[in-house]
């Protein structure tokens, strides 16, 4: 039996499958969004996975580090990754078993250790990265330049908005105007 061709497999359902004729475009932007985010990240997760033997949440750690040479505590990590302790803990320590980063204590402050890249860490993470990026490129590149200067233009426009929101909604802890 020959293999299906993959233009007549039909996609899983994403969350634009629940949209109705009549929803409010907004909603149907919104939700566009995440399916396209959901694509962009599962074709990443298995670049990573095919091409470095790795996972999102590595590349994440490691990206972290790479930008900032002098290292970061454990709760800066955390903090910045937005996952808890227990998370980075157990990525530094596979990513210092195999070599990628070190541990340092923190002269002023006891009970903190600092991760930093190891020079193999730097060399396989900048690997990475331009995989990642190469992954990137060619999954937008439906989009011709101009679009995608336009789909960012637009997008730029959008955030600043919603950070203020967030913002007032952080401060008031109700997120109403």
């Amino acid at each position: 039996m020959q293999a299906p061709d993959a233009s007549t497999v039909p996609l899983p359902p994403d969350p634009e499958t629940r949209l109705r004729a009549g929803d409010h475009t907004a909603l149907r932007l919104w939700l566009r969004l995440i399916t396209c985010t959901n694509l962009i990240e599962g074709a990443v997760r298995r670049m990573l996975r095919t091409s470095f033997d790795s996972t999102l949440p590595r590349f994440d750690l490691l990206a972290q580090l790479e930008r900032y040479p002098q290292g970061l505590k454990m709760s800066e990590l955390s903090q910045r990754l937005m996952v808890t302790g227990g998370n980075v803990t157990g990525l530094a320590d596979q990513l210092e078993a195999e070599g990628w980063l070190t541990r340092e204590p923190v002269p002023d402050d006891r009970r903190a250790i600092r991760l930093k890249l190891s020079p193999t860490g730097r060399r396989r993470f900048a690997e990475m990265a331009a995989g990642n990026e190469a992954c990137v490129i060619e999954l937008l590149d439906t989009l011709s330049r101009e679009e995608q200067q336009e789909l960012l233009r637009l997008l730029g426009k959008l955030k600043p908005g919603l950070a203020e929101r967030a913002r007032r909604a952080h401060h008031t802890g109700d997120g109403k105007k």
